[in-house]
């Protein structure tokens, strides 16, 4: 990719003004490529790592600094990746990214204390968006009830503008994570006028017999599913056994890879998902990371999987924590810049149409602007359908705006809970 005239002037600046001694960009990934929700840490990971290798090979780093990556196993467990966080926090980690809602909730009150960033790309505590009282913690460009919202809007899409009378299951893996949209749920459910039911899946998810016979008997009219792992692909076998219709079936971002309908077959076909970045490999980045990274022998895994849904998340992530690194140089005006210059990097991020073409992205996701008020991004999804005989996701919408306005309410009550709570003054003026 070609660089701005102004970009190049301001890495060959930083390279001129490096020491002698060695720095580089500490990207800490704690991952889980191991236990029951391998199937999705890995592809996220090895898009992670693939991104920001491929920043080191072509472009030397960010702003002529060059990046480390380390890795810290956490096998989605939370204990382990609170150790993990121990294991790193004293090396200068510019950004921790936990892949774990239970693993995020347990750290934000440590990365606060400690003034290092932490990005949930698409996870974590919904009103962390609130950057009012959660300074060091960022969720753009989408949280779960965003998602929740989105959903919704698609559904009155599709019936006119009215829900009254429906009936909608939440199958929801019974953890932090699944249990963050279902308060957003009730409240429409209560606005529209629909009947809303939730239905827990426990840990890991391959047990969901009785759920499904209660699908079953509840007669609804859509399902939506916030599941991971092995969960997600046993849910749409379940639902593929009942005849439940696949397009009435509509799971969050982390139930819509290639992992969780492939092994369903035919039966998967016409299942629905949400995503907040583009899918595919028809992104000039994509042919970078085969040419500097996978062909280099470089590559995280395999290098089979570029432009599968969890992967492109990978990388949709590293690009957001590198594009928050090179405007937090700018902002300070040199290149081994600190976790408290990363941070505000990323509270003045601003990803627009036009750098998201630099970079090799183009129409990759939907353009957003940070600011301290706004930790969340704007909160937009697309929905993307399975075929099960080209085997390939295409995307059905454009994107979809969630409510924002409820969202923020909810958000405001939330965080102002927590800030009582925890004594937290409003950062922002």
């Amino acid at each position: 990719m070609k660089m701005t005239h102004v970009a190049a002037a301001f890495a060959a600046s930083l390279a001129v003004a490096a020491p002698a001694v060695a720095q580089d960009l500490h990207f800490p990934m704690l991952s889980y490529r191991t236990g029951p929700y391998a199937p999705g840490g890995i592809p996220f990971a090895d898009g992670y790592h693939d991104y920001l290798t491929l920043l080191n090979e072509r472009d030397g780093g960010i702003g002529g600094v060059p990046i480390r990556i380390t890795e810290c196993e956490t096998a989605y467990n939370t204990e382990r990746g609170v150790e993990c966080y121990e294991s790193v926090r004293g090396d200068n980690p510019l950004v921790i990214q936990p892949l774990s809602t239970g693993i995020t909730y347990q750290l934000i009150p440590r990365v606060t204390e400690d003034h290092i960033p932490m990005l949930t790309t698409g996870y974590g505590r919904t009103s962390a968006m609130n950057g009012n009282v959660f300074h060091y913690v960022f969720n753009f460009p989408a949280n779960y009830w965003d998602g929740a919202s989105v959903a919704i809007n698609y559904l009155l899409s599709q019936n006119d503008g009215s829900l009254q009378g429906k009936k909608i299951v939440l199958v929801y893996h019974n953890s932090a994570y699944g249990r963050e949209p279902i308060r957003t749920l009730e409240i429409l459910a209560e606005r529209l006028g629909f009947e809303f039911l939730p239905i827990a899946v426990d840990h890991p998810g391959q047990e969901q017999g009785s759920q499904w016979l209660q699908i079953r008997r509840e007669r609804p009219d859509y399902v939506l599913m916030w599941g991971w792992g092995v969960m997600n692909a046993v849910a749409i076998q379940e639902a593929a056994n009942i005849r439940f219709p696949m397009e009435n079936f509509i799971g969050i971002w982390w139930s819509g890879s290639e992992n969780d309908v492939i092994p369903v077959g035919a039966g998967a076909n016409g299942y629905t998902a949400l995503t907040f970045h583009g899918i595919g490999t028809d992104y000039p980045v994509y042919q970078d990371i085969q040419q500097y990274v996978v062909d280099r022998g470089l590559a995280a895994g395999a290098g089979d999987r570029i432009g599968s849904a969890v992967y492109s998340r990978g990388v949709y992530a590293a690009m957001l924590a590198a594009e928050a690194a090179r405007t937090a140089q700018e902002l300070a005006g040199h290149g081994a810049i600190t976790p408290d210059e990363m941070r505000d990097g990323m509270e003045h991020l601003n990803i627009t149409d036009e750098r998201l073409a630099e970079l090799g992205l183009p129409g990759f996701s939907a353009p957003f602007q940070v600011s301290c008020a706004n930790h969340g991004g704007p909160g937009a999804a697309m929905l993307q359908r399975w075929n099960a005989e080209t085997q390939s996701w295409s995307l059905i919408t454009d994107w979809i705006n969630s409510d924002r306005e409820l969202i923020g309410q909810l958000a405001d009550e939330d965080s102002a809970a927590y800030a009582a709570e925890n004594n937290i003054a409003p950062q922002c003026n």
